[in-house]
């Protein structure tokens, strides 16, 4: 049988907040919208936009990642690969298909508060004072010269 490849690699938009639920047997699946763009000129030679939707489906682990960190509007880039479920329609009787990216591996390309209403530009952490910070300092008193112990590294400094 000659080779084959099923691989499929997009960069994209959540369209709305992903719809999690289990399985009778216990497994997460994570169900969600991505949207691409594609630019083009048309006929009269002004350029237009496209938008194309896919049916991404996620399990297990990265099911987990995508309930805990995803939601409408994150900027994700999704590697996986294309399956068709068929199923028949109890109203009508007919053969429904439905077209999915089975998700494999994602990376979330947004800060923390970017999505529904975040900001566009980038990530951005909010300033806090250095008293307050000081108040919540955990090391020991005294001169420390290595530059580990004097970084001060928050959550905030986490980009997911």
């Amino acid at each position: 049988m000659a080779k084959s490849v099923n691989k499929v690699f997009l960069l994209g938009n959540v369209g709305k907040d992903p719809e999690i639920r289990s399985t009778p047997s216990g497994t997460i699946v994570a169900t969600f919208g991505l949207a691409t763009s594609d630019r083009f000129q048309d006929a009269q030679g002004n350029w237009q936009d496209r938008t194309e939707w896919h049916n991404l489906v996620a399990f297990k682990r990265t099911a987990e990642i995508i309930r805990d960190y995803v939601k409408k509007g994150s900027k994700l880039y999704i590697e996986g690969k294309l399956q068709t479920r068929s199923w028949d329609d109890k109203e009508s009787g007919q053969k429904r298909y439905k077209t999915e990216v089975v998700v494999f591996d994602l990376s979330l390309l947004s800060g923390r508060d970017e999505g529904s209403g975040g900001s566009q530009g980038g990530y951005s952490r909010p300033a806090s004072s250095a008293s307050s910070a000081a108040s919540f300092d955990q090391r020991p008193a005294g001169g420390q010269d290595d530059i580990a112990q004097q970084a001060e590294i928050s959550d905030d400094d986490i980009p997911f």
